[in-house]
């Protein structure tokens, strides 16, 4: 069980394949999109795990020369006057940096000992004796003897070998949205609610950020003006500078709206197949997406080459280790946390982040979950 294709080139995905040829197996990495996805909001890494699992994968140095740091953010009123303080470190973790760059990272270092096929997808899975046999939009028929999906939590993998998506992903009742925007929104990050909207400029996520409650939308995922138009739709009547900045949305080039979502599924594992990343375990802005990738990735691979490749006993390993690590994304909802459902909410969120004892526990109690797993040296 040597020959692996990788579905997605984003954290996950090329830090299993750097992994994976280290331990010595051919690995081919399929990405939809054309090219690396650059910039993208910011990631974090929290506790003495992630920290390790950069050092052993290479990039620690790296990662720390482009880290961005945590950026205060102001929670003001409509007139702009403050009400709060979002303190960088608490929304950075130990070390944070474009979701971009440490993709091009990890893609650097495992390019040079597998293949890369940008620009295309898998259209059928089909698991024979001998191996997986793979269509593709556009490459040839290949087989593969594992199959493991990090693409992201609308998995195509996922919905080939184990159902539907709707099976899987739960809306949480939020949107959010990341748009690269133009303008002068004030002198620091800022972030402005209403009950069940928030907008953000000048945050670690994006120039212009969104959270607005909402259930499920219907519109196309690639289609940039429909993603406009319903964030458009959302935002209408809200106050601050929020129409300056949604016009600086309908002139911009990048905006990517999505949902907040979160992953149930028992198994990360079936067949010759595997689930990782937020594939099996996402829950978006939950705030250990990345961790959770890159610690998935390093676990996998290891538990593969331990079995000297039997997938069934290194499969069984990593449901075994990650299903209690991964707990931390079966819980929580970014959603009301970032835009409160009404203005009493509102407040009391604002009243936590002025309390310097209640924001320490929450970092101390994300610490402790983000290095909640014992790290084999495979």
């Amino acid at each position: 069980m040597r020959n692996v294709l990788i579905s997605g080139a984003g954290i996950g995905g090329p830090a299993l394949a750097y992994w994976l040829t280290r331990h010595g197996f051919q690995v081919t990495v399929v990405e939809k999109a054309p090219a690396l996805r650059p910039g993208g909001q910011a990631v974090d890494f929290k506790g003495e795990t992630h920290l390790t699992v950069l050092r052993r994968t290479g990039i620690l140095d790296d990662v720390r020369r482009l880290q961005t740091g945590g950026t205060d953010q102001e929670i003001v009123d409509a007139n702009g006057r403050r009400l709060a303080l979002l303190p960088g470190a608490f929304t950075a973790g130990d070390l944070e940096i474009r979701r971009g760059d440490l993709a091009r990272i990890l893609y650097e270092r495992s390019a040079p000992h597998c293949e890369y096929v940008f620009g295309d997808s898998i259209t059928s899975l089909t698991e024979t004796p001998g191996g997986v046999q793979v269509t593709f939009e556009r490459t040839a028929p290949r087989t593969y003897d594992l199959v493991v999906g990090a693409d992201g939590i609308h998995s195509n993998v996922r919905r080939l070998v184990f159902g539907p998506e709707s099976d899987y992903v739960r809306h949480l009742g939020y949107y959010y949205a990341l748009a690269d925007v133009e303008g002068d929104f004030g002198p620091m990050p800022q972030m402005y609610n209403e009950p069940g909207r928030m907008v953000a400029t000048g945050g670690p996520k994006a120039p212009a950020f969104f959270v607005f409650a909402s259930g499920p939308l219907t519109y196309d995922r690639y289609d940039g003006e429909q993603q406009k138009a319903v964030l458009a739709r959302a935002y209408q009547g809200m106050g601050w500078q929020t129409a300056r900045i949604i016009e600086a949305v309908r002139r911009s080039g990048s905006v990517y709206l999505d949902s907040i979502s979160q992953v149930r599924i028992d198994r990360y594992t079936q067949g010759r197949v595997a689930l990782l990343g937020d594939a099996g375990y996402g829950n978006t802005l939950g705030g250990f997406g990345s961790g959770l990738a890159l610690v998935g990735a390093y676990v996998l691979a290891g538990e593969l080459a331990a079995a000297g490749g039997e997938h069934r006993a290194a499969f069984a390993a990593y449901e075994r280790l990650f299903k209690q690590y991964a707990r931390i994304a079966r819980n929580g909802n970014a959603g009301p946390f970032l835009a409160p459902p009404t203005a009493a909410r509102i407040r009391m969120r604002n009243w936590m982040f002025r309390s310097s004892l209640l924001m320490g526990l929450m970092t101390k109690m994300g610490d402790k979950y983000a290095s909640d797993i014992a790290l084999k040296s495979y």
